[in-house]
């Protein structure tokens, strides 16, 4: 082989690499900003904690905080936005000891309670997820009033929440398609 053909060959072999590289960094990044995923061993521990499916978690925060830190108008906190007064309901639920509401920024209290309230929610509605979502973003009155445990999404009386319901369903089954192995599915 002459020096200019192994010099094409070697030039064409570090573009076609350059370009699968670029190619895959393309497709994180796309995947970071449409659909991320932080802190799934907190994710999968809390999952497994309260018996609740990994992806429906990731999903809920995804939908509330898009997995960043923040504090909404409502004084909601955190990855899982919870609110004070949700909290508070929690502490007294769970038996918990009180804290500071500043700690709910904190990336494993806020998965543990956001969880914590999510599986009660379950329960009370009798594993009606589509309940159980509505009420963790309209509250429990709310769905009492449109249905309680037989609530179905064409009840949702709140079009936000009825989207709030339906992003969170779709994105719980593109985290179990995307992050299977991250969130131990």
């Amino acid at each position: 082989m002459t020096r200019t053909r192994l010099l094409v060959l070697v030039v064409a072999v570090g573009v076609g690499a350059a370009f699968a590289i670029t190619q895959v960094d393309v497709e994180e990044a796309i995947r970071e900003v449409t659909l991320p995923l932080r802190h799934d061993d907190i994710i999968r521990q809390q999952a497994a904690r309260f018996d609740l499916d990994p992806a429906l978690i990731a999903a809920v925060i995804n939908e509330e905080s898009g997995f960043s830190d923040q504090t909404s108008e409502a004084g909601a906190r955190g990855l899982m936005q919870i609110t004070p007064a949700t909290a508070d309901t929690i502490e007294r639920l769970s038996g918990g000891e009180t804290f500071v509401y500043e700690d709910l920024a904190n990336p494993d209290l806020n998965i543990r309670y956001g969880s914590f309230y999510l599986d009660h929610l379950l329960d009370r509605f009798e594993g009606n997820e589509v309940a159980a979502l509505a009420a963790y973003n309209a509250g429990p009155e709310n769905v009492e009033s449109w249905g309680g445990a037989d609530l179905s999404s064409d009840d949702i009386q709140f079009a936000d929440t009825h989207a709030y319901v339906e992003n969170v369903l779709e994105a719980r089954e593109d985290y179990r398609e995307e992050y299977a192995n991250d969130l131990g599915l």
